[in-house]
């Protein structure tokens, strides 16, 4: 091997990272493997991750747990309806010494932001997200800074409580790769919990497992997976299907096909494949697409759940027989 070729990042650098991660995450996090596995696949897809649930459950542990287990810059937004929007994106302030104007940087510049409770900020604040979620960079009086990669955004909102929060808007759902339910442990899982968390809180002993050029060298090895043409008409074929679904009166985006793709780079790297399958097409379609559907009047009378009818389409197409 040429000292090249051992520079190159290589789908072993990316398990071995995500193993790491998965591992740290794992001793927080008790008995959700599924929901560590699909938080992995934004991370290595660079993408942003929605967590919705009810109040206790462990939304905003797994997005500190994530955040901890990686040797980076992290920062904390707790949304609340007093926050302006230059406290996510920063602010040019008067410097007397220089007679001029210095930017300073908000909470969005750092590797990781946890947006904890983000729809209990304005409208006008949640907007202050849209440029650097997809854009990856920030516009403050005229001029752009670029934010360091990798950049993840990790969200949480209570779906319950309705009371003073802002639905997000269509717009801003539809820039997170993902959105997962943490739901409530299972038995062994809840009474493992009561046992060692009671005594102290994991996150105290919690230390990071790899550095930030090692997410990015896995991130690297992530974008060489290769996906077949069959495949690729699969996804679009799974898009176009949800725009005509008599129970969707707005189908999935461009921009969600795209996610899905690269979700699913992810899921085979973590897999340990060096191509993707069906199989995680399939695994990914609730989680990247069911939050950038809208269900018609009548799926809502019916309390239809977005994630049904997305399997519901999934179950429609044809699955085609991939072979390298």
């Amino acid at each position: 091997m040429t000292m090249v070729e051992e520079m190159l990042p290589s789908l072993a650098d990316a398990e071995r990272t995500a193993a790491l991660v998965r591992q740290a995450i794992t001793s927080v996090i008790v008995g959700k493997d599924d929901i560590i596995e699909t938080a992995l696949v934004v991370l290595l897809a660079e993408g942003h991750l929605l967590v919705e649930d009810v109040p206790g459950v462990g939304k905003t542990l797994l997005a500190k747990s994530l955040a901890k287990s990686i040797d980076c810059s992290v920062r904390r937004i707790q949304f609340t309806p007093d926050l302006l929007p230059s406290d996510i994106t920063g602010v040019s302030v008067w410097n007397q010494e220089r007679a001029d104007f210095e930017f300073r940087p908000g909470a969005v510049f750092a590797n990781v932001v946890i947006g904890d409770e983000i729809n209990r900020a304005s409208p006008k604040t949640q907007s202050a997200l849209l440029e650097s979620m997809e854009e990856r960079q920030v516009t403050v009086d005229g001029t752009t800074y670029p934010l360091a990669p990798p950049f993840l955004v990790v969200a949480t909102q209570n779906p319950i409580e309705m009371d003073g929060t802002y639905p997000l808007p269509e717009a801003q759902r539809d820039r997170f790769m993902a959105r997962i339910a943490m739901g409530y442990p299972n038995h062994a899982a809840e009474l493992q919990m009561l046992e060692t968390h009671s005594q102290a809180d994991p996150l105290d002993s919690m230390r990071a497992v790899t550095t930030i050029d090692g997410v990015r060298r896995a991130i690297a090895a992530v974008r060489g997976v290769y996906v077949a043409e069959p495949l690729r008409r699969y996804v679009l074929d799974l898009i176009e299907r949800t725009r005509s679904h008599p129970d969707l009166r707005l189908g999935a985006s461009p921009r969600a096909g795209l996610q899905l793709v690269r979700a699913s780079r992810a899921l085979a790297a973590l897999r340990g494949r060096d191509h993707v399958l069906p199989d995680d097409v399939l695994a990914l379609s609730a989680p990247v697409l069911s939050h950038r559907v809208m269900l018609s009047p009548e799926a809502r009378l019916a309390r239809r759940d977005p994630a049904e009818v997305i399997a519901d389409v999934a179950r429609s197409i044809p699955v085609p027989g991939m072979r390298r």
